[in-house]
């Protein structure tokens, strides 16, 4: 399980490194018709009936997101203004959770409802687990039983971010496509940066499922 959990680690550190330089890469690729970021999301949206989503410009690099709570796409400084494949290909992938909300996208619900429950399970598994481990009366073990459950409602976020994130990159591949903001000689850089981004889901996942697993390992040993 160790070793699992080296290599789902490596697999992580090359998919943060594959998305830097794919985004990197395509970046320097201007979309031929000259739309910015935020122009491509405001007119998906509006091409889509979603009227009430505000496009907000947030400092740093890659902190692209859709808040659900306020009904805010935020684009990062390099893809808001900018005309590369790259930030095309981003501002869609964040429209497609807008549109997601506005019709009610299941796994996206879901996801929301965890929110608050990932946050406390992220913050307490590991203090509860290494309390648990203080201690070799019945107390400890339920310490540690505890934080497992913690630490899993924090996998299973992890986990139903997944379909989230695949159907975000389908939506946006399919707007980019059928409202002609990218012609066909483009729109490869596009699916190739979003495939990039997703590859660090994936892998994220599998490093927090493994870890799981270890935890559950060590935990039945503890007991016997």
């Amino acid at each position: 399980m160790f070793i699992l959990l080296i290599l789902a680690i490596i697999l992580s550190l090359y998919a943060q490194s594959n998305v830097t330089g794919t985004y990197n890469k395509y970046a320097k690729v201007q979309n031929r018709r000259g739309y910015t970021g935020a122009q491509v999301a405001t007119m998906m949206m509006e091409n889509t009936g979603v009227y009430d989503v505000t496009v907000e410009r947030v400092a740093g690099n890659l902190t692209d997101h859709y808040d659900p709570r306020t009904k805010t796409l935020r684009l990062s400084q390099g893809v808001y203004d900018s005309t590369s494949v790259a930030a095309l290909g981003i501002a869609a992938h964040e429209t497609g959770h807008a549109i997601q909300h506005d019709v009610g996208y299941g796994p996206l619900a879901l996801r929301s409802i965890l929110v608050p429950v990932a946050n406390l399970g992220s913050r307490m598994a590991m203090p509860l687990i290494f309390m648990g481990m203080l201690f070799s009366s019945s107390s400890g073990n339920f310490m540690i039983q505890l934080g497992i459950i913690f630490f899993a409602a924090s996998v299973a976020f992890t986990l139903i971010t997944l379909p989230v994130e695949f159907d975000a990159s389908a939506r946006a591949i399919d707007l980019l496509v059928d409202q002609s903001f990218l012609d066909e000689s483009e729109i490869g850089g596009a699916k190739k940066v979003l495939k990039a981004a997703a590859l660090t889901y994936v892998a994220a996942a599998i490093v927090a499922v493994v870890q799981l697993l270890r935890l559950i390992g060590i935990f039945g040993r503890r007991n016997n």
